[in-house]
């Protein structure tokens, strides 16, 4: 229980790549069980889109945001908005409903509206917050990695937050891992999320959890900004977008350019399918391509801006194929009557590059903290991608002997981010 049933000053907030969660430790709340606010209804996370209304202007968040767009409804959405940070882009604009909207503006607003629902369901104002970051923003740029950091902290200002504090989210979900434990044990933290993949190797225990500076019990920490929304976009330019005609050749005998399917088959780059110039490039490709119906294809998932429609079929497909040996897309929005059928075995062939990458972060993570495979008691998964079954086998393999524990994978992060908003800033 929170000490002498005091409510917590501050907040913990996860803005995440796919979904956002803010936790809060209130009056008689206890470590062990979820310190989660409801967001929207009474879920616990917000999806991380924002909709523009092209009549009004008028924003939506979450799926709200989702449903606005699918309905047809003429307007801008726009989705992983976090992965802009570390990049060149967060300095420029987009344009929303004819006017120029900064990026850091986008951010402020989606962050402004987790801060007020997450206070509207607390039933109380919140100044403080302890956000959680991945590892690494930027991978193997320090600089750039700490600017991130900075854009991230003046956003959350703008948003009306006056003091701040960051923690790295797999400590932050070790830490919700921990309030569970009757023991002390040598836990390998893996949060696979939708722009990050992080880890830590962190000694855990109730005795631990009292101290206020764990530095000491953390023996590792390790992240490549690999995610949910890379094995999308990988699945994608596999499996999907030679539908569209990518990797088909024009009379010239040369390939189509790969461009357009890049910038559709990426969360964050599929709004610069939809430019003037895009479509242009897109009708020129069409005349020289010999394989008119899938440019044809290309052109009415552009001119109809379904893009992120497809991408959302894509992702469900591959949340399905975690499961499952096989799954469909109903093509019926592009082209009437038509469904592309998937198979594990594509999506393993399609992410194996990238899952090869994570799994060489794990090893360098192990060397660095100098313990061997067998010295780990437990790996805990969370973040919405950990699911993903040739992740776990390969990071599994990596620890032979140890349990594997899966957390709740979107709410993890910020019950442990609540837990340090405690520690970091006490009780009101």
């Amino acid at each position: 229980m929170s000490e002498s049933g005091m409510a917590a000053k501050a907040c913990g907030i996860d803005f995440g790549t796919s979904n956002s969660t803010a936790g809060w430790m209130g009056p008689g709340s206890s470590a062990g069980t979820s310190l989660l606010l409801p967001l929207e209804g009474d879920k616990l996370t917000l999806p991380s889109v924002i909709f523009f209304n092209a009549e009004d202007a008028q924003a939506s968040f979450g799926r709200a945001a989702m449903a606005n767009y699918l309905a047809g409804n003429e307007g801008r959405m726009m989705r992983s908005l976090k992965s802009l940070l570390g990049t060149a882009m967060m300095d420029e604009h987009t344009e929303v409903a004819g006017r120029p909207l900064a990026f850091r503006d986008l951010l402020a607003s989606f962050i402004g509206e987790l801060k007020h629902r997450a206070e509207v369901s607390a039933g109380r104002e919140f100044t403080s917050a302890v956000l959680g970051r991945p590892v690494f923003f930027v991978d193997d740029d320090a600089k750039a990695d700490q600017r991130a950091q900075d854009t991230l902290q003046e956003v959350a200002t703008q948003a009306g937050l006056k003091e701040i504090a960051f923690q790295y989210e797999p400590i932050a979900a070790a830490f919700d891992y921990e309030a569970t434990l009757s023991r002390e044990e040598l836990v390998l933290v893996v949060d696979i999320g939708g722009g990050t993949s992080d880890f830590t190797l962190i000694r855990l225990s109730p005795e631990r959890a009292k101290s206020s500076d764990r530095k000491s019990d953390i023996l590792s920490n390790g992240g490549v900004h690999i995610g949910g929304t890379d094995f999308d976009r990988a699945l994608s330019l596999a499996c999907v977008m030679p539908s569209f005609g990518l990797g088909g050749l024009l009379k010239t005998g040369l390939q189509v350019p790969s461009a357009q399917y890049f910038n559709l088959a990426t969360w964050h780059t599929i709004n610069m399918a939809y430019t003037r110039k895009a479509s242009a490039q897109i009708d020129n490709l069409y005349r020289e391509a010999s394989d008119k119906p899938a440019l044809e294809r290309l052109r009415s998932l552009v001119s109809q801006r379904e893009g992120h429609w497809l991408a959302l079929q894509v992702e469900e497909a591959k949340i399905e194929l975690s499961d499952a040996p096989s799954s469909q897309i109903n093509m019926g929005r592009i082209e009437s009557g038509q469904m592309l059928a998937l198979e594990r075995d594509q999506l393993d062939r399609a992410i194996s590059p990238l899952v090869l990458m994570v799994e060489q972060t794990v090893s360098r993570l192990l060397l660095d903290a100098g313990v061997t495979a067998q010295a780990i008691d437990t790996v805990f998964f969370t973040g919405g991608s950990s699911g993903v079954p040739l992740l776990r086998q390969k990071i599994l393999a990596l620890a032979p002997g140890a349990r594997s524990v899966e957390g709740d994978l979107f709410g993890s992060i910020g019950t442990g981010l609540a837990l340090d908003a405690v520690r970091k800033f006490g009780h009101a």
